[in-house]
């Protein structure tokens, strides 16, 4: 077996931080896909056991609490009971920093719209940015923790 050249390592490091970076990206997607789609009990798909997450709906701590408390949120913004999709939950912009071999952090924002309003309403609910601390559990990207920032609209506003 021969050894690999500098040069050959470097782009095998590049190319395997590539892919971490993929998946994580496809972690937040999923999320949002089961979120939206009322799979909340899906979540340890997402998260680690014992994740850490603060959103809108509050602060949770654990797989049970956040899957409690997800599926809460769904049926509490499916006012129409239609059970499909009574919010959208669009990212966009995600940064992502490896800061070791099984961790990262990364942020994307949050356009988060709701299904149940008439056409003539607009359907924006809040803009915002997630923080989200990564990590690798048995082979798998997990989010550890998320905390959502809501950047609009802010109370007191105009």
């Amino acid at each position: 077996m021969t050894e690999m050249t500098p040069i050959a390592a470097a782009r095998e490091d590049r190319i395997a931080a590539l892919l971490d970076r993929e998946e994580i990206r496809a972690l937040r997607l999923l999320y949002s896909a089961l979120l939206d789609g009322g799979e909340a009990g899906r979540m340890g798909e997402v998260f680690t056991e014992d994740a850490e997450v603060a959103v809108t709906v509050g602060a949770m701590t654990g797989l049970g609490e956040i899957k409690a408390g997800l599926a809460a949120a769904y049926e509490a913004f499916d006012t129409q009971k239609r059970g499909h999709f009574p919010f959208v939950h669009a990212i966009a912009n995600h940064e992502i920093t490896l800061t070791g071999p099984d961790t990262a952090t990364g942020s994307c924002y949050l356009l988060d719209l709701v299904t149940d309003r008439p056409g003539a309403q607009h359907p924006v609910l809040l803009l915002g940015r997630y923080a989200d601390d990564y990590v690798r559990v048995d082979g798998r990207w997990r989010i550890a923790r998320s905390a959502l920032d809501v950047i609009w609209p802010v109370d007191g506003a105009a």
